[in-house]
């Protein structure tokens, strides 16, 4: 399938807004969970979007910028692992690896953005003590201009610009190339997980994460419905122990702070 000249430039529009929110870090919608549905709803395959953004989601879970590294970029992963699945006919889960180049261009793009911006620091302190709010206003907000233009340019150019030739190269690889891509792909959401509960993972929550792997991977559901459920009860059961262990803690101490004062028949 190829995308439309209205479909190219719908995407780079949607590039554009999602990259100054990933700018900003305002309402997160450059997830790419998000991106993902967006874009495959755009092009007319929901479906692929939603499956290619669970998958990416994963993969970017534990990804986070720490000081000068940088992970790629999560807004151009997002858009082109659904638009080299739907072009080229291959699974989401291979066109994840496929999309890493893209995302890592980005990344460095945005990454000297980081560094050339730092230019104005010095004639946005000058604005400032001499109260001229308008040219820092101007100059304080054209690197959010200039990045969200060049999103949309770079959207554009990847979606519907490079479409023919990156459709033949994708289709030009050997079986095994391909294969190996697929297993990548298959790969990084597991790996994504996994940096992500090495930062945040509980001894405590081990039950839970066995339940849930247990769930998912071992009954037999139609749909992913039911663990959601289950999810959402043990979220339950484990907010009401907390809430409940909350209430006993606040009352022990009450009574070991009456019990430190003395009580009010005790006299002076």
């Amino acid at each position: 399938m190829t995308v439309t000249l209205g479909e190219g430039l719908l995407v780079s529009l949607f590039a554009l807004i999602s990259g100054i929110d990933f700018w900003l870090e305002g309402f997160y919608i450059f997830r790419p969970m998000i991106v993902c549905t967006v874009t495959g709803l755009m092009l007319g395959d929901l479906r692929l979007g939603i499956i290619a953004g669970g998958l990416t989601e994963l993969a970017f879970a534990g990804l986070t910028p720490v000081g000068g590294t940088q992970p790629p970029n999560p807004v151009m992963a997002g858009i082109m692992t659904v638009v080299i699945a739907h072009t080229t006919g291959h699974s989401p889960a291979t066109a994840i690896g496929l999309a890493l180049p893209f995302s890592i261009l980005m990344q460095y793009i945005i990454l000297f953005y980081y560094s050339a911006f730092s230019v104005f620091t010095k004639k946005l302190d000058d604005y400032a003590k001499e109260a001229n709010t308008k040219k820092f206003a101007r100059l304080a907000l054209m690197p959010t201009v200039v990045v969200g233009v060049t999103y949309a340019i770079i959207a554009f150019l990847c979606v519907y610009g490079a479409q023919a030739p990156m459709r033949e190269l994708v289709n030009a690889m050997p079986g095994w190339l391909s294969h190996g891509f697929q297993i990548a792909g298959g790969i990084l959401p597991a790996v994504g997980f996994g940096v992500l509960l090495k930062s945040m993972l509980k001894m405590q929550y081990v039950p839970y994460l066995l339940i849930g792997f247990t769930a998912a991977c071992f009954i037999k559901f139609g749909n992913l419905m039911p663990v959601a459920v289950i999810g959402a009860a043990l979220a339950f059961i484990e907010y009401s122990h907390a809430r409940r262990n909350s209430v006993v803690d606040k009352k022990l101490k009450e009574i070991q702070d009456n019990a430190n004062n003395g009580g009010e028949d005790d006299g002076i």
